[in-house]
């Protein structure tokens, strides 16, 4: 099978390397529209917009589905892009939400939801988990940390005062939904940060939806991947050698 995966910048990778190695797919076509990342800080029609733009990229490719990587285009794309395509189309929002019922937290437990402008304000996490029973949720738009991730910084001098922006004098939380495909690039640092909370990450939680929809097994030996981007193609593939390689 071949799947098509799209994000705003260099975020969706963190997908890309959970569906590598789940060897679901043998081919992976990946765009990063990095011309106009980040999409979280976009109105809703502009969303809209430039997905059925990267749509119709994809659409000279033979792929199987198309995975929508970015939380924001999930959040205020996915309806449209089901509409218009010719392939199924998954986002990254309810794998996400399923993920926390798979480790099993109380349902009073503390739940951090982290994203995007777009993403935190279109209230889908929080809708659905609500649905679900949980009843503990703290949401909050952290649009720093995208562009610091583009910018491959990861130094704690400078990460640590933007943690410490956001989530001075939250609750501790039991789980912590990385709500941007980005932010896992930060994962080691927000685990230090989140000390023993469980961070729930759209990779992962992708790759056990698509197993649990029986969209596809994990028969491929091997996954061919494809970079495109809209600008700079040479940093979105040194993005993939250095995470992809690790």
């Amino acid at each position: 099978m071949r799947a098509a995966v799209f994000d705003s910048g260099v975020g969706g990778l963190t997908v890309v390397k959970s569906l590598i190695k789940s060897s679901i797919f043998s081919e992976i076509i990946y765009y990063g529209d990095t011309a106009r990342v980040p999409y979280g800080n976009k109105d809703e029609n502009t969303v809209i917009r430039y997905s059925l733009e990267v749509l119709e990229f994809f659409n000279n490719f033979d792929v199987d589905l198309m995975i929508v990587a970015c939380n924001s285009a999930s959040a205020f794309a996915l309806e449209e892009l089901r509409r218009k395509a010719k392939f199924n189309v998954y986002g990254v929002i309810e794998p996400g939400v399923l993920a926390v019922e798979n480790i099993s937290i109380d349902y009073d437990e503390n739940i951090l939801i982290i994203g995007t402008n777009a993403t935190i304000k279109s209230n889908l996490y929080q809708e659905m988990l609500k649905k679900r029973g949980y009843s503990n949720i703290t949401a909050i738009p952290t649009p720093l940390l995208v562009p610091l991730v583009e910018e491959g910084i990861r130094d704690e001098k400078i990460l640590n005062p933007v943690f410490e922006h956001y989530f001075k004098g939250l609750p501790k939380p039991k789980a912590v939904i990385m709500g941007c495909t980005h932010f896992p690039l930060l994962k080691e640092e927000l685990e230090r940060y989140f000390a023993d909370a469980i961070l729930i990450h759209s990779g992962d939680a992708i790759v056990e939806y698509l197993k649990r929809e029986k969209v596809a097994k994990n028969n491929n030996k091997k996954t061919e991947l494809r970079l495109f981007a809209s600008e700079n193609v040479h940093r979105l593939k040194e993005v993939a050698h250095n995470w992809l390689s690790t």
